[in-house]
């Protein structure tokens, strides 16, 4: 009986322990033209992740509502754990280049560029949405990636974006 009493409470504390060997990473790279996103830590990868973008994914993001990912370092600067999207992590774009570019031509460069989930209610499409790129500049993950990511990284982490 003693027996079941330290398994069962083996058990429960498991999920608790393995949470706080989790190490943070202090560096986040994407590289559009592959979908990959990866963390690293002392510049070694940790996790990779397939990911998909914006509409139009080719380029640095000019402006609001041209439905592409910026490209360039940024820092990933606020977490908000009820979004749309599931889980989300804010890019700190725009930066003040980005505000220049945008300025030059008379429009607004936009904000709200996220690393995300998938909207909870999107069961049974989960798999297809990461074979196409459907946000509107985000980069996107799946749901249970995006607890991965959520757990790995804290704000002020770098992220570096490459075309």
């Amino acid at each position: 009986m003693r027996y079941i009493k330290l398994s069962l409470i083996a058990l429960l504390l498991l999920p608790t322990l393995a949470l706080a060997k989790i190490q943070p990473v202090d560096e986040v790279v994407v590289y559009k033209s592959k979908h990959l996103m990866q963390l690293k830590r002392a510049g070694k990868v940790v996790k990779s992740y397939k990911v998909v973008f914006g509409k139009n994914p080719v380029g640095h993001k000019q402006y609001e509502g041209d439905s592409r990912t910026p490209e360039g370092r940024y820092t990933l600067n606020w977490k908000k754990k009820n979004s749309t999207y599931y889980r989300a992590i804010q890019v700190s774009y725009p930066n003040a280049a980005d505000r220049a570019r945008a300025k030059k031509m008379g429009r607004s460069p936009g904000g709200a560029i996220m690393i995300h989930g998938q909207k909870p209610h999107w069961k049974g499409i989960e798999k297809y949405l990461t074979r196409m790129n459907w946000t509107d500049g985000c980069i996107a993950v799946t749901n249970p990636e995006m607890d991965e990511i959520w757990a790995m990284v804290n704000t002020g982490t770098p992220i570096e974006i490459f075309p």
